[in-house]
């Protein structure tokens, strides 16, 4: 369980203390009507824009209709094993004025003749944390001190390298006929509150602006945004099926990954781990880290108008169970850890119950259960989920 020293906000961890509380329906649009297939899209336009509004920001066009040029250049390629090939691209987006660059990192099936599907994430710390491979480029961007890792003065070394491939599995991944493809988060924004001064917020502001608006997109819309450039590389690449390209994501980046996969449609599937408030937990549960909580510590990473909701969380508009609705009728797959009360399982999980109805209206299935599962017993349906033991991670048993 995360724990922090929060001497003015209260943080709940009691199931009795949960507040009383009403969900907005996603199946009644804002004028009150009842929602069928027809009038779904509809709908589903009302509820993205209520998110972007309220909750991530309003997310940038695409690059070309911003006056952004985008190259992309293979900088280094090879086999990594006797069972893999490693691919690494520098993915530039530029201005008249300003000039971001993103590191992937892209592994595949060294046997695979056919175009393979890629799980598509972003990383913590750099692309050498995913692999111990002397090849895989470390990140020269700001990353967070770590004891642990031994980072020091906002720069990762070569003691980083590896340190997180638990968490990415590439081995058991590709040998199962899956990609890969990643890029550390910091590359499209650094994860501390610097007024947005770096990653790719510039790239958008207009003339005198230095800042997002109250309804523009923080770190996460910004992660987000990345997301979609990784799936505009893949799909012109000749080994990767681009029907069945995917998200990942844990923690901060799993509720980016939900984000993602509401605002792209493109992608196939969204795994989403661990990723609490502003993610898959309902916000009015008040349960573990809450909006006020999240908003006062992490200000970067959603709109300012999210702010006005800090212990108000009954008047927001919408609810994550509504973000997971957004997926219909894609599969998404929700997991939770019995320790990590910090993430709110009972609210994640009701947050896949209370979609339910989307998936069911539109492709008459959803949850296979709509009682919480056991620890360790997976729920598998076009909406999945499950709780394993342990603490706030993504591990082996997740990915099996």
């Amino acid at each position: 369980m995360t724990s922090y020293k929060t001497p003015d906000i209260k943080i709940n961890y009691e199931e009795r203390e949960v507040p009383p509380y009403d969900l907005p329906d996603p199946l009644v649009d804002e004028k009150g009507n009842a929602v069928n297939q027809t009038s779904w899209p509809h709908r589903r336009r009302e509820i993205l824009q209520l998110f972007e509004t309220h909750v991530y920001g309003r997310m940038p066009k695409i690059p070309y209709e911003e006056n952004i040029t985008v190259n992309a250049e293979i900088v280094e390629e090879g086999p990594c094993s006797d069972w893999a090939t490693r691919q690494q691209v520098v993915i530039t987006f530029a201005n008249e004025t300003y000039r971001q660059k993103a590191h992937l990192l892209i592994s595949l099936p060294i046997t695979n003749q056919h175009s393979a599907p890629v799980f598509a994430g972003l990383n913590f710390f750099g692309n050498q944390t995913v692999l111990a491979d002397d090849k895989i480029h470390i990140t020269e961007q700001w990353v967070r001190n770590s004891h642990s890792l031994g980072i020091t003065n906002h720069r990762a070394n070569n003691q980083t390298r590896g340190t997180y491939a638990h968490r990415w599995q590439i081995e058991h991944v590709i040998k199962r006929g899956y990609g890969l493809a990643t890029i550390y988060c910091g590359d499209f924004d650094p994860d501390y509150d610097d007024g947005y001064k770096n990653g790719i917020h510039p790239l958008f502001y207009q003339e005198n602006q230095v800042s997002p608006k109250p309804n523009e997109i923080g770190a996460i819309g910004a992660w987000a945004w990345g997301l979609s450039r990784i799936f505009d590389y893949l799909a012109n690449h000749s080994k990767v099926d681009a029907s069945r390209i995917g998200l990942i994501g844990h923690s901060r980046l799993g509720k980016t990954a939900l984000w993602a996969g509401a605002t792209d449609e493109r992608f196939s599937f969204v795994i989403s781990n661990n990723s609490g408030c502003g993610g898959a937990a309902l916000s009015r549960r008040c349960f573990g880290e809450n909006t006020e909580f999240i908003n006062t510590h992490f200000p970067h990473w959603f709109c300012e108008n999210f702010r006005e909701y800090n212990n108000r969380e009954e008047m927001l508009p919408v609810d994550q169970h509504m973000l997971i609705a957004l997926l219909a009728p894609r599969p998404v797959y929700i997991a939770s850890a019995e320790e990590d009360l910090w993430a709110d399982p009972v609210g994640e999980f009701l947050s896949c119950v209370n979609a339910d109805p989307v998936y069911q209206l539109l492709c008459n299935q959803g949850l296979s259960n709509l009682d919480m599962p056991s620890i360790e017993s997976p729920l598998h349906g076009r909406i999945s989920y499950h709780i394993r033991s342990g603490k706030h991670d993504l591990s082996r048993y997740d990915w099996d």
